[in-house]
């Protein structure tokens, strides 16, 4: 395996990085367990599959990146690339720990910890329970390193053996020299105007999408460098149900529980939901199906207010669907969210210089991260021990103090909640009021 150069927004994950914002997706799989050794057979397990797994081997370094567009051919040196890592010894990223009788509590102070940037940035954690029947395992993948699919497609590879697509190849591209073949020039420089002109489109839009928002005070902080974690699991069914009686997508119900839990969340500490609408970014895959696999993230993104501050359930639903209906109608180049597609049109060195200041502006954006992970609908196992629940955590962008991820799992809907230890004390009762909010939209889908 050689080595590969980072996309441009891979390259802004890693740059944005600091030791009190670290930017790794994490998971909690929680699984029966068989006896009460099985957590430490299941490190041995993961240990001596992730020796054999090509893609777990990958550490990014600096080097010389070409610049984009018609300049591509120069080097500047900003870049970052993924390479095999010569020492590579799974056995320094799978760690058992002590029996706990708390997942979360031991989850929240672990993806507070940065990942090693010297060494393939990832980890595994074996959590025993004390009951002696069931263990965790927190996945940590930097973003640099794997998006959601492709952190799927890596913690999936060291599970029980399952049937799952091959991955792509991505066809070898031919040798390229410093200076470029005259005969390209003109394609080059159209090429690089219409890049021009699109990161100018997205800007606009991006700035135009900013110009009337505020931060939500409870939604914002100062980072303290913490992590707490709490996960919600509802029943899929429920969630059906809201669907088909009102109408849109199950996507759209489960931001408008967010909304609603928001509310609840917001009123019982005292903060008070009136005139609240934070901004949520919802990450969109930019993905063709053709490029499903390789390894480079591409996001874009769609901007909503959250109707925190509306009193009536199904109103909130409302208005997240036709919040969402605009943005699906636009498409994501449009919005604040689409700020992510600028990277592809910033030099490496520029995100390199840059990176610590665009981390700063993400609470000028948006508020709350909202996204989904996607996961496979077969069941997964590890040691023959049944994976019974997963919770996703999002990375939490400088100056927020709540991400929340979302998955569904064989008839289930998991929610991960990340957030800054010392701003959330109280994480546990916003992921009660998660659950509480479908028993509320339920309610008022029958009456």
């Amino acid at each position: 395996m050689t080595a590969d150069l980072l996309a441009p927004l891979d390259l802004a994950f890693w740059n944005i990085e600091s030791a009190d914002h670290p930017m790794h997706l994490g998971a909690l799989g929680i699984f029966s367990a068989h006896s009460p050794a099985a957590g430490a057979h299941a490190a041995d397990l993961l240990a001596a599959r992730a020796a054999g797994m090509p893609g777990l081997r990958m550490r990014i370094r600096n080097v010389w990146q070409p610049l984009p567009s018609a300049l591509r051919r120069p080097l500047a040196f900003g870049g970052a690339a993924r390479e095999p890592d010569p020492d590579f010894d799974a056995l320094n990223h799978v760690r058992l720990h002590a029996p706990t009788a708390d997942f979360h509590t031991v989850a929240g102070r672990l993806m507070g910890r940065p990942l090693e940037r010297g060494r393939p940035p990832w980890e595994a954690h074996v959590l025993p329970g004390e009951d002696g029947v069931s263990f965790a395992v927190l996945f940590k993948f930097h973003h640099a390193l794997a998006d959601g699919l492709r952190a799927l497609t890596l913690a999936a590879g060291v599970m029980d053996p399952l049937d799952m697509p091959a991955p792509r190849p991505r066809p070898a591209e031919p040798p390229r020299g410093l200076l470029p073949d005259v005969r390209e020039l003109p394609g080059m420089v159209r090429g690089a105007l219409s890049d021009v002109g699109r990161a100018l489109d997205i800007g606009a839009s991006v700035a135009r999408s900013s110009l009337d928002v505020r931060s939500t005070p409870a939604l914002t902080c100062e980072p303290s460098g913490t992590r707490r974690t709490a996960g919600v699991l509802l029943d899929l069914d429920d969630v059906h149900r809201v669907r088909k009686t009102v109408g849109g997508t199950v996507n759209d119900v489960l931001i408008a529980v967010v909304a609603g839990a928001l509310r609840r969340w917001l009123d019982e500490r005292g903060d008070g939901s009136g005139d609240v609408a934070p901004r949520a970014l919802i990450p969109v895959s930019n993905r063709r199906p053709r490029t499903a696999y390789p390894q480079g993230n591409r996001l874009s993104g769609y901007l909503i207010r959250l109707p925190v501050d509306d009193p009536d359930p199904l109103a909130r639903l409302a208005s997240v669907r036709t919040a969402m209906d605009r943005n699906k109608d636009a498409g994501p180049n449009r919005g604040a969210g689409a700020v992510a597609l600028l990277a592809d049109h910033v030099p490496a060195l520029a995100h390199r210089l840059g990176g610590p200041l665009v981390g700063q502006a993400a609470r000028l954006w948006f508020d709350i991260l909202v996204t989904s992970v996607p996961l496979p609908s077969l069941g997964l196992k590890l040691g023959g021990n049944p994976l019974t629940a997963v919770f996703p955590f999002a990375p939490l962008a400088p100056g927020h103090s709540v991400a929340v991820a979302v998955s569904t799992y064989r008839g289930s809907v998991h929610y991960g909640l990340v957030a800054d230890g010392e701003a959330v004390p109280d994480l546990d009762r916003l992921a009660a009021a998660v659950a509480e909010e479908v028993r509320t939209l339920i309610t008022a889908c029958r009456s």
